[in-house]
């Protein structure tokens, strides 16, 4: 990705991203969640934890939309609770994540030698790890906690962010306006978070919001497999599980917590891809 520029500014990039279609598009599902897991507890139509014995198995109907789980419980509340976990665990993640990621980089690629070589030698060591099976081996050592699991998802995702971090330095450092920063004696603290942070931001951006649908795509598969969030407290990912054993005759417990996640994470993934688009200088919209 080009190097985003001081000159290219808000006024460039928005018109840019919002001729995108399936940026926008992607963009309007994503600020639709935020409202939906804002509005939760007004949205439900019931209690995600009250069980009706009578509404057992119940499927899709106008009383309840999304049908039922095996206890009676409305399977449309517990998604729209569980969207709440979903987003969080993305946020927080990503944000540990990028924040570790972009003091690396900055650091590695500002001082090099020694120091570079030293802190990309622990990303390569970080990246030699499958990360899923990483995550899964540090989950199952601690007590099963949506805490536990942003933390850890974070603490093994900053790796990609503190590469591309590094790249951006290594080339804005060689920059005149560095250059004439140090002469007039700025600290190496302020050119890195005053000079060169703000024209690497680009890439994690992009990094970012791709990130949050890698993590909201963990937590449902961690939670799916029982040492994610658990019962019952509500995630896509254990409403997702608890569908298993009934998918032959009980479809809608499977169906709509899974399009929940495919719809999230291809926005996500959409919004993603727009914003990378709109902030490379080189591609002509």
């Amino acid at each position: 990705m080009g190097r985003l520029s001081r000159s290219y500014t808000l006024a460039v990039f928005w018109p840019r991203l919002m001729r995108n279609r399936l940026a926008v598009a992607g963009g309007s599902v994503v600020l639709a969640l935020f409202v939906v897991s804002l509005c939760a507890s007004f949205l439900s139509p019931f209690n995600p934890s009250s069980i009706h014995a009578y509404s057992v198995l119940s499927p899709p109907s106008w009383h309840h939309w999304c049908g039922t789980d095996e206890l009676g419980r409305d399977v449309l509340s517990r998604l729209l609770y569980g969207s709440r976990v979903s987003l969080k665990v993305g946020f927080v993640a990503v944000g540990i994540a990028v924040t570790i990621g972009t003091v690396v980089g900055l650091v590695s690629g500002y001082y090099g030698g020694l120091v570079d070589a030293v802190l990309m030698r622990l990303v390569d060591v970080m990246l030699c790890f499958p990360a899923f099976f990483l995550i899964l081996a540090i989950i199952t050592f601690l007590e099963p906690s949506i805490w536990y699991i942003m933390m850890v998802i974070g603490l093994t995702g900053w790796m990609g962010v503190a590469r591309l971090v590094r790249a951006e330095t290594l080339s804005i450092r060689e920059m005149d306006y560095i250059l004439a920063a140090r002469c007039i004696g700025c600290s190496n603290l302020r050119i890195i978070f005053r000079h060169i942070l703000p024209n690497a931001m680009a890439p994690v951006l992009v990094s970012a919001s791709l990130g949050i649908a890698g993590a909201i795509l963990t937590e449902s598969a961690l939670s799916f497999l029982g040492i994610g969030v658990q019962p019952p407290t509500p995630s896509w990912g254990n409403i997702l599980a608890s569908g298993k054993d009934f998918i032959e005759f009980a479809w809608w417990l499977s169906l709509f917590p899974g399009l929940a996640i495919l719809i999230t994470v291809l926005s996500y993934n959409l919004l993603g891809e727009g914003i990378r688009d709109a902030l490379d200088p080189r591609i002509k919209r």
